[in-house]
């Protein structure tokens, strides 16, 4: 068994890896890579860790950082290309995978495969912990067809196959990493089957991203429900979607909105019906635009205006004259 950066012990793990040692490490456990920080320049600085195991032809591989982007290029690709199959599984936070022109969204538990000998791009915009499987290209039955339809496509942990891939894969990483276990090509083959059989096409059948007015009527749906959430962005709607933030902004522009935009203007809706309630007379106009998540009662009166022409006090007086 071989390790780097331990992260056994969290705080040393973070505490003695900076990005550059770090950035290293991962390309030269895995191929070569393209590694970089999408940090802001006054951002916490980096705490990475990286950790990799191996049963025969199977490598196990922890890896632990903050906000990078990664890139497998042409490039790189012709600097090494040993032909390996990659299943990245997250663990913590929020990875985007893209590959052949296809996207998606990574969330704990859920697990996808890429193909070292083609450009793939990964990106991380916040803390992450990420399990990543590697093996040999020969190992795997389906062929580069079939691959390339399976590629960067999520696999849900907590549905179908998914249930049994997502624990048994932590399972038995975990347990190479802590205990002396015998490699066989019985081992092997039956860690390839059971992905094979959650990587199965049929399983894309309700894995793939649903159609662009679905999409957009379940985002707007998930807006409407979360209007009180402070914490209410384009991140978070994505996120829940299993989209990148670039793929829904897109959707909502085809709709003629942005999805920053559809937030505030379906608060400020929500706000304007409550102002003219009657039974809602007696609460104050900060409780009001709290309520749907507009906690800063000065923004949201200039907000208010801008949209309706009159100040939240005045729109309610009108309301409360009798016509």
């Amino acid at each position: 068994m071989t390790s780097v950066l331990l992260a056994d012990n969290a705080e040393a793990a973070w505490k003695y890896t900076p990005f550059e040692p770090w950035q290293h490490a991962v390309s030269e456990a895995f191929v070569p890579l393209e590694v970089k920080s999408i940090a802001a320049a006054d951002a916490t600085p980096f705490r990475g860790s990286l950790r990799t195991t191996s049963l025969g032809k199977l490598q196990f591989s922890e890896v632990a950082g903050r906000q990078v982007h990664v890139q497998r290029t042409p490039r790189t690709i012709k600097r090494s290309d040993p032909g390996m199959i990659k299943v990245g599984l997250q663990r913590a936070g929020t990875g985007i995978l893209a590959q052949h022109d296809r996207e998606t969204v990574l969330t704990p538990g859920d697990f996808a495969i890429y193909d070292t000998s083609t450009p793939y791009d990964l990106r991380f915009t916040g803390d992450f912990n990420m399990l990543v499987l590697m093996f040999p290209r020969e190992l795997f039955r389906f062929g580069t067809a079939e691959l390339q339809t399976m590629a960067a496509r999520r696999i849900p942990g907590s549905t179908g196959v998914g249930t049994l891939v997502s624990p048994f894969l932590r399972n038995l990483h975990g347990t190479a990493m802590t205990q002396s276990v015998t490699s066989s090509r019985d081992l092997e083959d039956g860690v390839i089957n059971l992905l094979e059989s959650a990587l199965h096409p049929e399983t894309f059948t309700s894995t793939t991203a649903v159609t662009e007015p679905t999409l957009l009527t379940q985002a707007k749906g998930f807006i409407e429900t979360h209007l009180g959430d402070i914490a209410l962005d384009t991140t978070m709607v994505a996120t829940h979607h299993h989209v990148s933030t670039r793929h829904l902004q897109k959707t909502f522009e085809e709709d003629g909105a942005t999805v920053a935009g559809w937030i505030r203007n379906r608060r400020l809706e929500r706000c304007r019906r409550d102002l003219a309630e009657p039974a809602l007379r007696s609460e104050n106009i900060g409780t009001v635009c709290a309520r749907f998540g507009l906690v800063n009662s000065s923004h949201f009166s200039k907000l208010f205006k801008e949209t309706y022409g009159m100040s939240p006090r005045a729109f309610r007086e009108g309301e409360a004259t009798p016509r």
